[in-house]
């Protein structure tokens, strides 16, 4: 394992706004709180941020102009009230089915809420990246997390076990890759992955296909895996 996913960040223009959508929604906790970022925390363990960005472009779903690049998958037991609960909450019905609902936050981040009768409240099952190659992305983050490949199908693969953190990966055609950090093509989303050496985390993604990109920051490095999409590796301050 080269390090240890930390967290889902989403990038918004109003980060308090749209922490206090989740936290109505999904009953998520607040970890730490800053003017640029603000860190909640899920009953099952995930950690999800968000990150100010002042001149954030929402996605424009489901084209590829401004792609949404990833999103979250959310389990519900009852799909219209929970629908019902998020759009009084500020968020916007894009497609329903039978088995889903995807929706706009008020960010205009797009998720989906999944039936799933079992599940007590609204439960994270898991972040879905877009992607040109479904495997090929999820073997690299499977390298750096070491999450098994569970799940391999046409067009959509997953790591790790269902319930422990998974990530699932969506095969898009068109797909279009962030520009990071032009906000004409956004990343919208990020991972930051915990690593205990920066330099070691360093060359052992770069091995995996990873591109360094500029950062000034201490404790953290950017890369780009090989989807294009903007990562961080991150150590604890010592």
């Amino acid at each position: 394992m080269i390090g240890k996913l930390e967290m889902i960040v989403l990038d918004a223009a109003d980060i308090t706004g749209l922490a206090a959508f989740y936290r109505a929604l999904a009953g998520w906790s607040e970890i730490s709180a800053e003017d640029d970022w603000i860190t909640l925390g899920t009953p099952d363990g995930w950690r999800v941020a968000f990150q100010e960005a002042p001149d954030h472009r929402p996605p424009d779903w489901p084209g590829q102009s401004l792609p949404q690049q990833a999103h979250l998958d959310l389990r519900v037991a009852d799909l219209e009230a929970h629908t019902e609960r998020a759009v009084s909450l500020g968020a916007r019905v894009l497609r329903r089915n039978e088995a889903w609902h995807t929706l706009a936050d008020p960010a205009g981040h797009p998720f989906d809420l999944c039936l799933s009768p079992d599940t007590a409240g609204v439960s994270l099952m898991g972040v879905m990246l877009d992607c040109p190659d479904a495997r090929e992305l999820a073997l690299f983050y499977s390298a750096i997390l070491d999450k098994p490949l569970t799940y391999d199908g046409e067009g959509a693969s997953m790591i790790g076990e269902d319930g422990a953190q998974p990530i699932l990966f969506q095969q898009v055609p068109d797909y279009r890759p962030p520009s990071w950090p032009d906000p004409a093509q956004p990343q919208q989303f990020h991972l930051d992955i915990e690593v205990d050496d920066l330099d070691s985390g360093e060359a052992a993604v770069l091995k995996l296909g990873a591109v360094r990109q500029p950062s000034t920051g201490k404790f953290f490095r950017v890369y780009t895996d090989p989807a294009g999409k903007p990562f961080c590796l991150t150590v604890q301050p010592s």
